[in-house]
């Protein structure tokens, strides 16, 4: 979703004229949830999905009328028999999706496009309260907000939590709460083969990643591309990075020299899971050192030791696949799913 809005942004600045459709909720088994975004441009060049091509068609024809109107309009589909079959929808199902103007709409649009951006660049979840019938949207920081809709605060308060969205309705006005979460990222300490297998795994999964290490032969770009290598030791540039509860953090080093300061300082973050590599006895050994060091022995038990599920893994393709295994599970056990 931030990257269709990222590109909505740019084409803005393009002048080009666009609309932005949402998928403001589904029924039976629609293909896309609830927050795709498609992205048309008046000459009927578009980006993103609300449907995976069912009914693209359709919305990118009703985005030229918005477009020329400036006015936003609710579109509702109903995929059934071949055409659902064709798209995912074995079943058929139900789309409700929102169309609105970007280019040319109030102001109000476009400083909340800006602010999401900036969110989304300091880590802060964020959602953006839109009255489908009007068009206003407000965005909101906290629970502890005020809103322009009595009533919505549970609502809030649920998103925020789950992060996922919501559409609701209250006292006859239509509501969508589009939660924007931080990204999820994956600290690495150690540019070892284990890591080279980890991070396509990890980016598969919406990951973006992180490779912390040292020592020059190990990180750089050579072996490992499409990411950020950093060759410092973790001590020293972790300060620089936001370890929230969106952040996954592994230590795969087998040096305690590198190990010990990264998982001191991850001890000390929100990361929804941490782990380390090495055996039972090389972990007992770390626990020794790290109390040594003042960590206190009941932050230990947030370390995922040795790392990764016991599927007997054997090699580091197998041992990355446990360690994503376990991250993929404890991610979602933060979220209250179980």
């Amino acid at each position: 979703m931030v990257e269709i809005l990222k590109l909505a942004q740019e084409w803005s600045k393009e002048k080009r004229q666009l609309a932005l459709a949402t998928v403001i909720s589904t029924w039976g088994s629609a293909p896309m949830p609830s927050g795709s975004q498609l992205l048309i441009d008046s000459e009927g060049n578009f980006e993103g999905s609300v449907s995976g091509g069912c009914v693209e068609g359709a919305v990118i024809h009703e985005a030229f009328d918005v477009i020329e109107t400036g006015t936003p309009k609710v579109l509702e589909y109903q995929v059934v028999d071949d055409d659902a079959f064709e798209v995912g929808l074995a079943c058929g199902g139900d789309i409700r999706i929102y169309l609105e103007p970007v280019e040319g709409l109030k102001p109000m649009k476009r400083t909340v496009l800006k602010e999401l951006l900036e969110a989304q660049n300091l880590r802060k979840q964020v959602v953006v309260l839109t009255k489908v019938q009007s068009g206003y949207q407000q965005l909101v920081y906290t629970t502890d907000q005020n809103y322009s809709v009595e009533g919505v605060k549970q609502h809030i308060a649920e998103v925020f939590s789950s992060g996922e969205n919501r559409f609701v309705e209250i006292e006859g006005e239509e509501i969508f709460l589009q939660v924007f979460n931080p990204h999820k990222q994956l600290i690495i300490i150690g540019a070892v083969h284990i890591s080279q297998k980890l991070v396509p795994l990890a980016r598969l999964s919406g990951y973006e990643c992180i490779v912390i290490d040292p020592r020059d032969a190990f990180a750089n770009d050579n072996r490992f591309s499409g990411v950020t290598v950093v060759n410092e030791w973790p001590q020293d540039v972790l300060f620089n990075y936001v370890l929230d509860d969106w952040t996954a953090f592994v230590s795969v080093t087998h040096d305690p020299k590198i190990d010990d300061p990264a998982l001191m300082h991850s001890l000390k973050s929100k990361c929804f899971y941490i782990g380390a590599l090495g055996s039972k006895k090389t972990h007992s050994k770390r626990r020794i050192r790290l109390i040594e060091a003042g960590v206190e022995e009941s932050h230990l038990d947030l370390i995922h030791a040795p790392i990764g599920l016991d599927i007997h893994a054997r090699g580091p393709a197998e041992i990355s696949l446990s360690i994503m295994a376990e991250m993929t599970a404890c991610f979602w056990q933060s979220r209250g799913v179980t």
